[in-house]
């Protein structure tokens, strides 16, 4: 029970897992299960997710790249190297850390004390354009554009090896990896729904510059599913290469756009921003086709 738990729910842990078993969180038919207990195909989870422990988050004037901002919400391009909200190992100098200093506290609080106002999130070495909700009413709104695909991102990546098509859809679900739980793997087990729409933008010797759609957002998806179709992001040394290629020991792998409906007027807005120096040193080395 415990494994599959970790499976079916996004970032919990095995031993967390086993944490709410223990205080009897988790119950089917209003009974509670067990750690040791089996899983059974058709049997329907209830999970008590306990609210996330009060913590002491510090604002902290850390320079923020604004691309957007008015009363309900901020886009901003955050820089690659840094961590999006206080974690294990991160807890302080985080994207929160600055924005609680920059907006005096006035976030959305939905995703408990840890996440403010982070409707969603990208990779510490992933940078690029994300959108923050500054109160509850602009979350919710966002949340829900999330979900039926209306809040639209685009990024930008160089992957290794010549991508032969000049676009195509990987359609291909996603769960924890098998034995490494730290990573994502493209699975039928326990999967989640996953698209991402690329298309090529130039091709180098041994490299293609291509851009990258998400039509679902799943963790890791487009550095899981260019691996998958055997063209693993530069520098992403989880599911690709295991050592740097040309200077690069992280995925090159940028939020370049965002369009949403505003969520106080509809409004559609979108959000551009240029490709960080990292990136264009990367494109200046590569020899094109």
């Amino acid at each position: 029970m415990d494994v599959a738990l970790t499976q079916l729910l996004e970032d919990v842990t095995r031993s967390a897992a086993q944490r709410l078993l223990e205080e009897g969180r988790i119950t089917c038919d209003d009974r509670t299960v067990k750690k040791n207990e089996k899983t059974t195909a058709g049997q329907v989870l209830t999970v008590d997710l306990p609210e996330p422990e009060a913590v002491d988050i510090v604002p902290q004037n850390i320079p923020l790249d604004i691309r957007y901002e008015d009363d309900d919400v901020i886009v901003l391009n955050k820089p690659k190297g840094l961590v999006v909200h206080p974690a294990a190992g991160h807890a302080d100098g985080t994207l929160v850390n600055a924005l609680l200093y920059h907006c005096a506290g006035s976030l959305s609080g939905i995703n408990g004390e840890l996440r403010p106002g982070i409707v969603h999130r990208i990779d510490k070495d992933t940078s690029g354009l994300l959108i923050v909700a500054k109160n509850d009413f602009a979350h919710q709104k966002l949340a829900a554009q999330l979900a039926d695909h209306t809040l639209a991102r685009t990024y930008e990546a160089i992957v290794c090896g010549g991508v032969k098509a000049d676009s195509g859809t990987i359609d291909a679900p996603i769960s924890r990896h098998p034995t490494d739980r730290k990573k994502m793997a493209v699975t039928e087990k326990n999967s989640r729904h996953a698209v991402t729409h690329y298309e090529v933008i130039a091709r180098y010797r041994g490299y293609t510059h291509v851009r990258c759609r998400l039509e679902t957002g799943r963790t890791h998806q487009i550095r899981v599913h260019m691996a998958y179709k055997g063209h693993p992001i530069l520098g992403d040394m989880v599911y690709g290469h295991k050592k740097p290629e040309l200077g690069m020991d992280s995925q090159c792998l940028h939020a370049r756009e965002l369009t949403f409906l505003h969520p106080r007027t509809g409004e559609p807005v979108t959000v551009c921003c240029e490709l960080p120096d990292y990136f264009t040193e990367v494109l200046s080395k590569l020899i094109p086709q």
